[in-house]
């Protein structure tokens, strides 16, 4: 299958020329198996481009499948022309918003309401299909298995599994390792600590071996230090993960909106001076338009 990242940056789009060689795109991730099956994970400004490519072969079937439904992830869905193709096909999975009662057309068909978008999702001329994920449920798409885990983001966030012909991807969405709410002093401390242990070895044992897996990191391990709770991972936190799931390709993604392709770079060198890399392992920066053939 033929991974490709479409969007790579976190938050919000920032095009420019100091963000041009990683991209400024928000989340999208397409993937292709051999047979041809399409599927894309997450809507961020990178499915624009995307789609216009896609408009070359019509009709199209696409499976669209969402980690969750803030905006950095959904706010290309609007600008995706193969929706607004008659004869196309589109199937968007997602999750029940437990909190706020809405299921996932709701969501969408809101973001495309008059006072936002000039176009309402009912007048969209695709035939298009709402589904309800379920976590450790498989879906299958043609050749493609793609299994979904609830992992921890200040709102209902699902990683996806994609496997196909022996191959397998994995991307966290937006993942924050869960802290400890406790302090050691506390009698709850030790108790939810091994909550964490057992939610962390799930994580690892739902991924262990994978051969590219794109992780969450948008955060170095000082910045962190005061963005605790805001639902992202570390570099550090993304490297000991892909160590301990013996990944063997991992790449860091979701950069933060305020970091320059040259800061990347520089956090880059700095992570390759640190990290020991166990044999097998390779970490890369994502970057906009990056093909992965497996």
């Amino acid at each position: 299958m033929l991974i490709t990242l479409h969007g790579v940056r976190g938050s919000i789009p920032v095009p420019g020329p100091q963000t041009i060689r990683y991209g400024g795109n928000t989340t999208c991730i397409s993937i292709t198996t051999d047979e041809g099956d399409q599927i894309i994970i997450d809507g961020g400004t990178g499915i624009r481009e995307y789609g216009m490519k896609q408009m070359t072969a019509l009709p199209l079937t696409a499976h669209l499948f969402l980690t969750h439904t803030h905006w950095d992830h959904i706010q290309g869905l609007p600008f995706y022309t193969p929706l607004f193709v008659p004869g196309n096909t589109i199937h968007f999975y997602g999750s029940f918003d437990p909190v706020y009662r809405k299921n996932l057309q709701t969501i969408l068909a809101q973001q495309m309401e008059y006072c936002y978008f000039p176009v309402r999702e009912s007048e969209l001329k695709a035939s298009i299909h709402y589904h309800r994920i379920q976590e450790g449920a498989p879906i299958t798409i043609g050749s493609a298995v793609v299994t979904p885990i609830l992992l921890n983001h200040p709102v209902l966030n699902h990683g996806y599994r994609v496997t196909s012909h022996g191959k397998s991807f994995f991307f966290t969405g937006d993942y924050e390792p869960t802290q400890n709410i406790y302090t050691p002093e506390d009698e709850e401390f030790e108790s939810f600590q091994n909550l964490i242990r057992e939610q962390n070895q799930s994580l690892v044992d739902f991924i262990r071996g994978v051969d590219v897996a794109v992780l969450d990191s948008q955060y170095t391990h000082e910045e962190y230090q005061s963005r605790i709770g805001w639902g992202h991972g570390t570099f550090h936190s993304s490297f000991e993960l892909a160590k301990a799931a013996e990944i063997k390709h991992a790449y860091f993604t979701h950069h933060d909106p305020m970091r320059t392709d040259d800061q990347l770079d520089a956090i880059y060198a700095r992570l390759c001076e640190t990290f020991k890399l166990p044999s097998g392992l390779n970490v890369t920066m994502a970057r906009e338009a990056l093909n992965i053939q497996l």
